[in-house]
């Protein structure tokens, strides 16, 4: 399970998506008077976590597996849109929001492992059929 390189590229999905709650862009999200924007960048960061982490351990069904990475992949995209939409609320990236630019590009990183992790998921099945057809 372990050396199998898309569990490296879930977890450090959900490490990025972790070090996201600890960036000036969440900071701003949860200030906003509109409760739902922060609420909601919390949440789809919070559920794109945990399906990473659910995906790691179904390293034996890789189809079930795929599907629980997709989830967690759009859950991840919805947190991005909250992040580009407090950014752009903030003033578009300027010399004075760079760290918020950061946690922007922490959760797109995260989305990129993820794509990554399907990737190579794939593979593996590709690899575990022509075994199967060499038999």
């Amino acid at each position: 399970m372990i050396q199998r390189l898309q569990t490296l590229f879930l977890a450090l999905a959900t490490l990025l998506n972790l070090s996201a709650y600890f960036t000036p862009i969440y900071e701003k999200a949860m200030d906003d008077p509109q409760q739902w924007i922060g609420l909601g960048l919390a949440i789809s960061l919070m559920i794109a976590m945990v399906s990473n982490v659910v995906s790691i351990f179904l390293y034996k069904n890789r189809r079930n597996q795929i599907v629980w990475i997709k989830y967690s992949a759009l859950f991840q995209v919805i947190g991005f849109g909250f992040c580009t939409g407090v950014l752009f609320s903030l003033g578009g990236i300027g010399t004075y929001l760079w760290d918020e630019a950061l946690g922007t590009g922490l959760v797109f990183l995260g989305l990129i492992f993820q794509i990554l992790a399907i990737r190579f998921v794939r593979k593996d099945e590709e690899l575990v059929r022509s075994m199967d057809r060499i038999r």
